[in-house]
C-alpha cells in the first residue's frame, strides 16, 4: 500500500480543487496513483453533477468580463441552490474562470469546471446563459454589476473618432448608462429596435381606448400614449437618471458636442438578472 503523504494529497488538490477528504480517499484508492485519483475525482464530479441536476438552482450571479481594449465583453449568468454557495470563494473563482473563457470563445468547453464545482460546493451548479457584446470601430464596451451580483450590465458604444473614446468626458458618458439600463431596464436601444407587431398591438389598444373621441383627438391622445410607452422601455427615449427632464438621447447629444460634435451612438446592451431565465 503506498503511503498517501500530506505533499501527495495537496498536489492533487492543487489540480484538481477537490477537497482536503475527497484527495486523501482518491489516492487510497488509487493505491496513491496521482493520475488514476485525478480520474476518480473526475468520474466522482461526473456522478455528483448527475445526482443533483434535477435540484432547483434559484441563487446565482451575473458575472462579466472585459477585453482589455474595451472593445468587447462577455456578461454570463450562473446558478446554484443557495446565496450562501453563491458568495463562496471557490464559487467565485469558477464563475470567473468560466467568464473569461467564454469571452475568449463563446465555445469554449466548460462542463468540466461545471461538474468539478458541483462536486466541492454539494450543489447543484448552472450556467444559464452568456452573450457577448463588441463595437468594430471606435468605441468601446462598458459593464457594471450591481451590488450582490445579481444584476449585470454591458452597453457597446460606438463613436466617430478615436479621441472622443479616450475621453474621460465619453468613459462618464459609459458609466452612466450603465446605471440608466440597471436602474430602468429598457428592452431595446430604440424604436426600431422594437417588434413592430407589439407596437402596432400597443397603438391599437390605445386607439381603442379612445375610439369614442373625435378623429383629430384620437391621434393627439395616441401619439401621446405610444410616446409614454416608448419613453418605458427604449433606451434613449428614457428619461436620463441623473437629470429626469432630459432623454437619454439628449444627453448623449450633448456629450457629442461637448467632444467636437462627434455622433455618439449605443450600438447594444444587455442586461442580466438573477432567475430570469427560470421565470420566462
Amino acid at each position: 500500500m503506498a503511503e498517501i503523504t500530506v505533499a501527495l494529497i495537496s498536489k492533487l488538490r492543487n489540480q484538481t480543487g477537490a477537497g482536503i477528504l475527497a484527495c486523501k480517499k482518491a489516492l487510497t484508492e488509487s493505491d496513491g496513483d496521482l493520475e488514476g485519483a485525478v480520474e476518480l475525482l473526475r468520474l466522482k464530479g461526473d456522478a455528483t453533477a448527475e445526482k443533483k441536476s434535477s435540484r432547483d438552482t434559484s441563487e446565482g450571479v451575473i458575472s462579466r468580463k472585459l477585453a482589455a481594449d474595451s472593445k468587447s465583453g462577455t456578461l454570463v449568468e450562473i446558478n446554484c441552490e443557495t446565496d450562501f454557495a453563491a458568495k463562496n470563494e471557490k464559487f467565485t473563482e469558477f464563475c470567473d474562470g468560466v467568464t473569461e473563457a467564454l469571452n475568449e470563445n463563446p465555445d469554449a468547453e466548460v462542463e468540466e469546471r461545471r461538474k468539478s464545482i458541483v462536486a466541492e460546493t454539494g450543489e447543484n451548479v448552472r450556467i444559464a446563459r452568456h452573450e457577448s457584446l463588441k463595437v468594430d470601430g471606435h468605441g468601446a464596451v462598458a459593464s457594471y454589476i450591481h451590488h450582490g451580483n445579481k444584476v449585470g450590465v454591458l452597453v457597446a458604444v460606438e463613436t466617430g473618432a478615436e479621441a472622443t473614446a479616450d475621453s474621460d468626458a465619453f468613459k462618464e458618458l459609459l458609466g452612466d448608462l450603465t446605471l440608466q439600463i440597471t436602474a430602468a431596464s429598457p428592452t431595446s436601444v430604440c424604436r426600431n429596435g422594437l417588434d413592430q407587431a407589439m407596437v402596432q398591438k400597443e397603438r391599437d389598444l390605445a386607439t381603442e381606448q379612445f375610439k369614442d373621441k373625435p378623429a383629430q383627438a384620437i391621434e393627439k391622445i395616441v401619439t401621446g400614449k405610444m410616446e409614454k410607452f416608448f419613453s418605458g422601455i427604449c433606451l434613449v427615449d428614457q428619461p436620463f437618471v441623473k437629470q429626469d427632464e432630459l432623454a437619454v438621447k439628449d444627453h448623449i447629444a450633448a456629450v457629442g458636442k461637448e467632444l467636437g460634435d462627434d455622433d455618439i451612438r449605443v450600438k447594444s446592451f444587455l442586461r442580466f438578472q438573477v432567475g430570469e431565465t427560470q421565470e420566462d
